[in-house]
């Protein structure tokens, strides 16, 4: 491996964990939340554990920009770009159910390079580097080869787009009808990686942020996955939509969307 990719990624993965110390510590105890619109909460430890992560990237690259959900956005080198989603999940979070995350991710050079998403309540780290493949702890990790009629879907319905809630309800439908299933769990990172390590075989979106996506969607790519636009086209992070797919449904999905 780079020697560069995996001191980033050694330094992320340690991050991470850490951060999961401060998420589980909120886990534990009654707290409080706010709306920043309808059911998308935002929580101390929202805020808490980012400030954490901003403060150790910073001690060891304090010329990179950095990209954070919650605000600690710092505008530096264009060509490293850390994106930080502290709790991934985070209405799960605060009703004690465990599937929420932390996520990680380093662009370079406009592509990602990096990514780790860690869930503490399940002890489990997701994580790739460019070049290198995935893995979930310490085992690599390989998309399905599942077809479309006998695969199990994910899907997302983001409240901060409310006009966009029933238009993916269509869609659900339309999956529902021709899968084995959909699961709506509430957290796009940990769905991605998810994808990645074959527990569902597609999973898309259409409204999610940059710090939802960077980190899952290398995961996905280096475990053998396909992730684009939700037409199909070229994936661009600053676009709201993906389809992430075991690549062998992929085209089918992708076609749906185009004329749908």
């Amino acid at each position: 491996m780079n020697e560069s990719l995996k001191t980033y990624l050694n330094l992320s993965k340690k991050i991470a964990q850490d951060a999961g110390k401060i998420m589980l510590e909120g886990y534990n105890k009654d707290i409080s939340f706010k709306l920043k619109g309808k059911a998308n909460l935002v929580t101390e430890y929202d805020k808490k554990t980012e400030q954490f992560v901003i403060e150790q990237l910073e001690k060891g690259y304090p010329g990179h920009s950095i990209l954070g959900e919650e605000g600690s956005s710092k505008q530096a080198d264009p060509n490293y770009r850390w994106i930080i989603d502290p709790i991934d999940g985070t209405t799960n979070f605060a009703h004690k159910h465990p599937y929420f995350c932390i996520s990680i991710g380093l662009e370079i050079h406009g592509e990602m390079a990096v990514g780790v998403v860690y869930a503490p309540m399940l002890q489990e780290m997701f994580f790739a580097s460019k070049g290198e493949g995935s893995f979930l702890n310490d085992k690599k990790l390989n998309v399905s080869t599942t077809k479309l009629e006998e695969s199990l879907l994910g899907t997302g319905f983001n409240p901060s787009f409310p006009e966009l809630i029933h238009p993916n309800m269509k869609h659900y439908q339309y999956f529902i009808d021709v899968s084995q299933g959909i699961r709506r769990c509430g957290a796009a990172a940990l769905d991605l990686c998810y994808t990645a390590a074959g527990r569902i075989d597609g999973f898309w979106e259409l409204a999610l942020n940059p710090w939802d996506m960077a980190a899952g969607l290398l995961i996905v790519q280096e475990a053998g996955g396909t992730v684009t636009n939700l037409n199909g086209s070229q994936f661009d992070i600053e676009e709201p939509s993906i389809l992430a797919t075991n690549g062998h449904i992929h085209q089918e999905m992708a076609d749906y969307f185009a004329s749908n």
